[in-house]
């Protein structure tokens, strides 16, 4: 599935849904559609507001089911991160006058089993996470 959506915040709770939806053919616990839907909330989060920070521009989620495996991968192509380490720091943010955490990646990582992130200045930023679904 893949679906590209403009950089709007209010588009944040669209992504949720729509992961949602997408993954319930696995019969999720409520814990783990809950986990997606938040990591899922953070990366898009991160692509419209750090990303684009205001400016227009499309945000990409792709999401493929191989098994009881969920990758879902967010890509935006607006400014990229220079220091992808210090990005994920935790409560490290290049927006605090926007009252910004900066627990985006930390949320990523404890709620999902892998998290990548890739990016270039300039090119925008790819975020490739997946998730083990329990089978009943």
């Amino acid at each position: 599935m893949k679906i590209i959506f403009e950089s709007d915040s209010r588009n944040e709770a669209f992504a949720r849904t729509v992961i949602a939806a997408y993954v319930t053919r696995l019969n999720p616990t409520l814990e783990e559609l809950a986990d997606i839907k938040t990591a899922v909330s953070e990366a898009v989060t991160n692509s419209i507001i750090h990303g684009y920070g205001g400016r227009e521009g499309e945000v990409e989620m792709e999401c493929t089911i191989v098994g009881n495996q969920v990758e879902v991968i967010i890509q935006d192509h607006g400014i990229g991160i220079a220091d992808i380490e210090q990005a994920m720091e935790p409560l490290y943010t290049t927006k605090p006058e926007w009252e910004r955490s900066g627990m985006g990646f930390a949320f990523m990582e404890a709620f999902m089993d892998d998290l990548e992130v890739f990016s270039e200045p300039g090119q925008g930023t790819r975020v490739v996470m997946s998730k083990r679904i329990a089978q009943s």
